[in-house]
């Protein structure tokens, strides 16, 4: 059997050998949520993706089952009988670990372990698995410690075996009969210190970084979706990039910025970020908000959906409501460009009914980032997306202004010229609204602005 860790915040899992650790994933399906309001998902596709999420750690599924629940037990999640019935199945499975697609206190994640002589991971343990594993900068990973630590804070009780003994000491080790829960607890908070103090010199490290991209003209697109709709895929179709593209949930986990340029000649920076998932963990989202924060700071936001899959318009909610969370404000919600990814994966008539969807919606872009089908038109809508609340000038230049042509074609994106016969050059040229004050010093009279853009 593999390995196990005895950290409170989950398991390591260190597989070796042909061994695997075997998984019994459980949806508990709460039906009283039935009735909730925005609808209670599909239970099987509830299943599926805690199914999806235990593969990402290299689990084998033994068994994985939709439990019905007509309320929550305090104690064990689940009443007396059930807890039996389902110690019998995962006893039968030969599982060595149970899954639980829901959040649980400490007390029930440790009565359940009890009742059924098996580790017991829940849905925030799961994901902060995945991401312990998906991390690879030290930013990520600072990020991770810090999730970690604070879900493990309040489950200490279940991961140690010493608890009851009773220390003596002085200074900083404590003083005598503090228990050693106590001590562990403070050891803990003293690391979660140190944590966010590193963690607020990336953001600030982070912030320096944008400013001095602010200085360069060169716009920011993010790319936000779903875990698995295959960001990272488009993101390495755009750039010509090779980041980690699996069909994988939280394939990718730190987040890549690239230079690319536009049909016109712009060039602008992309940014693949984490994918988001329903029922994120609250503190993942505030361990990696330093990472999100590129998103507050993009002028353009693309929310790039898995278009095939069943439940594409429930993650896309889950999507915003993070976003929403995260302080993107409505306006540039209402502003952000829908990517259809996975097009390829449809019906003719789905694909035939979709793509006359998207014709009618202005900020609706169908595509395919395997096949590449429809990503021009997706770089000509981010094109215009950037030029919409952008300035248009008519600029006017003689022989002698070769300096001042060098910094239209520089600093602002040349939407027309004309050469005429003694010499001079028109242009017509937009410029992003941080570049509009400097083109009037720069060019002076020679620049008119066009009422109509």
């Amino acid at each position: 059997m593999a390995e196990q860790s005895s950290g409170g915040s989950g398991v390591e899992f260190q597989i070796e050998g042909p061994e695997v650790t075997r998984a019994f994933v459980i949806h508990p399906d709460l039906k009283t949520r039935a009735g909730a309001k925005g609808g209670w998902r599909d239970a099987q596709a509830k299943l599926n993706e805690a199914v999806g999420l235990s593969l990402a750690i290299g689990l084998e599924i033994a068994a994985a089952i939709i439990v019905p629940l007509a309320s929550i037990s305090p104690g064990a999640y689940f009443g007396t009988g059930k807890v039996a019935q389902l110690g019998e199945q995962i006893e039968d499975a030969e599982a060595d670990i149970v899954i639980m697609n829901g959040q649980l206190s400490p007390a029930q994640q440790r009565n359940l372990e009890r009742a059924w002589k098996v580790k017991v991971l829940d849905r925030t343990g799961l994901i902060l698995e995945i991401f312990g594993r998906r991390a690879n900068t030290r930013e990520g990973t600072l990020q991770v410690e810090l999730a970690h630590l604070n879900y493990q804070k309040s489950r200490l009780v279940r991961s140690w075996t010493h608890l009851e003994r009773q220390r003596g000491g002085a200074g900083f080790m404590g003083g005598p009969g503090e228990t050693q829960l106590e001590a562990d607890r403070r050891i803990i908070q003293d690391r979660i210190a140190r944590l966010k103090k590193q963690l607020d010199q990336v953001v600030r490290t982070r912030t320096l970084h944008r400013e001095s991209r602010a200085k360069v003209p060169y716009p920011v697109v993010a790319l936000v979706g779903y875990t698995n709709a295959g960001k990272s895929t488009l993101f390495n179709r755009l750039t010509s990039a090779e980041v980690l593209a699996k069909d994988l949930l939280f394939a990718t986990l730190d987040p890549t910025m690239r230079q690319i340029e536009l049909p016109r000649g712009r060039k602008i920076i992309l940014s693949d970020t984490v994918g988001f998932i329903s029922d994120l963990p609250t503190t993942l989202v505030a361990a990696f908000r330093a990472t999100l924060e590129e998103v507050l700071a993009a002028d353009v936001i693309l929310h790039v959906r898995d278009i095939a899959h069943p439940e594409s318009d429930e993650q896309a909610g889950d999507v915003m409501a993070v976003l929403k969370d995260l302080g993107v404000s409505k306006e540039a919600r209402e502003e952000i460009i829908e990517v259809w990814n996975k097009i390829d994966l449809l019906d003719a008539d789905h694909r035939a009914a979709l793509t006359a969807e998207a014709s009618d919606a202005a900020r609706v872009v169908p595509v395919s980032a395997v096949t590449g089908e429809g990503v021009d038109k997706l770089l000509i809508r981010i094109e215009a997306a950037l030029a919409e609340h952008n300035p248009v000038f008519r600029i006017e230049l003689s022989p002698e202004d070769g300096a001042q042509l060098a910094w239209v074609y520089g600093h602002g994106e040349v939407l027309d010229r004309k050469d005429t016969d003694d010499g001079r050059t028109m242009l017509t040229a937009r410029f992003d609204a941080r570049y509009a004050g400097a083109a009037a010093k720069q060019l002076g009279s020679r620049l008119k602005p066009v009422s109509d853009a």
